[in-house]
């Protein structure tokens, strides 16, 4: 990308709620699930192309997109205000890992300006995906995210009037799920509903705050899966609708009837890794258990269950195991589902109060204990596809017409996949891997069938 093509900042400041915390939510108590959860920043971007309006204006020569952009960065900042005083949390403070002091210190909101059109961004981020960084606000491993500042904000505007909205949250007060409460509560405020999402903060009170140090012993680990020294390389694959209704009958059988777009995509790249761990000259050891995480939101699991308003931390991850060399597609997703419904019957009564977070860290014990094995290979699996960030993040100039994360590696494993939605009902997957594994993945002759590296947004 040259130099012309980048993110210059022009302006920081901080938005506060438009009303005060009353004195009776000042202190909110992090539930044991959170003082769990790690201290990094959740992120998304929102993408949104010149409107008609702003073209029409350029055609005529007058101040747009400029004045446009301003009107914009505006309207974002005076609904992230009002959004605020409801999710007030956010614009505290952590204190200890136990409690945020919500005394309205804020949020950090960026303006920034990309010297450069959309499209040719879009165009460089195919061959170079990573540059997509520049327009969040933070990075992943930012230590502020263990105390403030708990949200940020970044609004990017292009010469050509296109938009980027960069937004980062503390993992330590919410997941995916409450992400995505926060953007439809601000997104609705920003078109004028008079009734807006209302979240709901009291997850403390399902899971109590607890000594959670304690219960968990870190098995000893030598399983080369924990070795980060390779240089990993992130890259992204679309899986257009037609293709997955392709997957899907390969899929569909008397064993699994009526597969989701994400179990045959997640069975597809699993199986994939398979081929690729058995053919690695680094595999010095044999492997003979594959093993692949999902990420479960615990709400619904619950019995009864949570309702989707509540912000917090309510997800677990469920390990699913093969010793099949050749898995058929079928196999996996027969897999998939067998693991999320035993543990539904076996776990989920236990989804609420004290037994939560002896349920949770079992399993996260359980997988501690899988990548300390020298016979296991593992892939940890994200999906973002059940969110709706198209849908619910139209602030008044329309639906973004590209919403992106950019996953990378936490430093826990070194293959990571993340599924998110495409705006015509496709999947895009990001995958990291080491080089001499992503030279295998990207040349197997089953994601050459159904992937693509193309993606048209605009």
């Amino acid at each position: 990308m040259g130099e012309h093509n980048k993110v210059e900042i022009i302006s920081e400041e901080i938005i506060r709620p438009s009303s005060s915390t009353p004195a009776h939510l000042k202190t909110y108590l992090l539930s044991s699930i959170d003082q769990f959860s790690q201290a990094v920043y959740g992120r998304v971007v929102f993408f949104y192309t010149q409107n008609i309006d702003d073209h029409n204006a350029s055609n005529n020569n007058i101040t747009e997109p400029y004045s446009s952009s301003n009107k914009k960065s505006q309207q974002l900042k005076n609904s992230l205000s009002k959004t605020l005083s409801r999710f007030y949390p956010f614009a505290g403070r952590i204190d200890n890992n136990t409690s945020v002091d919500c005394t309205d210190d804020g949020a950090p909101y960026v303006e920034a300006k990309f010297n450069g059109l959309l499209s040719t961004f879009l165009d460089d981020q195919r061959d170079n995906p990573v540059i997509i960084d520049q327009f969040f606000p933070a990075a992943i491993l930012s230590p502020e995210a263990a105390t403030w500042p708990i949200l940020r904000v970044q609004a990017t505007f292009f010469d050509c009037g296109a938009l980027a909205v960069g937004v980062c949250l503390s993992h330590k007060l919410c997941d995916a799920r409450s992400m995505s409460v926060f953007m439809k509560s601000w997104a609705e405020t920003s078109k004028g509903l008079v009734q807006p999402v209302v979240p709901i903060f009291k997850v403390a009170s399902y899971f109590p705050p607890g000594d959670y140090h304690t219960k968990l012993k870190v098995p000893p680990s030598s399983n080369n899966n924990n070795n980060m020294a390779e240089e990993l390389v992130t890259k992204m694959y679309v899986f257009n609708k037609e293709k997955i209704v392709e997957l899907k009958s390969k899929v569909a059988d008397t064993r699994v009837q009526q597969p989701s777009r994400v179990e045959v995509v997640t069975a597809l790249i699993w199986k994939i890794m398979i081929a690729v761990s058995q053919s690695n000259i680094k595999n010095k050891l044999d492997k003979t258990t594959y093993f692949v995480t999902q990420t479960m939101d615990i709400r619904k699991r619950a019995e009864p269950a949570l309702p989707e308003e509540l912000v917090g931390n309510l997800v677990t991850i469920i390990p699913v195991e093969t010793k099949l060399n050749e898995p058929e597609l079928a196999d996996v997703v027969a897999e998939f589902r067998n693991g999320v419904r035993e543990f539904t019957e076996k776990k989920g009564k236990s989804l609420r109060g004290d037994g939560a977070l002896t349920v949770i860290l079992e399993v996260v014990k359980g997988l501690l204990e899988l990548l300390g094995r020298d016979d296991t290979d593992g892939v940890i699996f994200t999906s973002l596809c059940t969110f709706k960030l198209y849908e619910i993040a139209d602030f008044g100039w329309g639906k973004p017409t590209w919403v992106n994360i950019l996953p990378l590696p936490n430093g826990v494993v070194k293959k990571l996949v993340t599924l998110m939605d495409t705006k015509d009902g496709g999947i895009e997957a990001w995958v990291s891997l080491d080089k001499e594994e992503m030279s295998l993945f990207e040349s197997h002759p089953q994601l050459l069938e159904f992937a693509t590296h193309y993606y048209s947004i605009v």
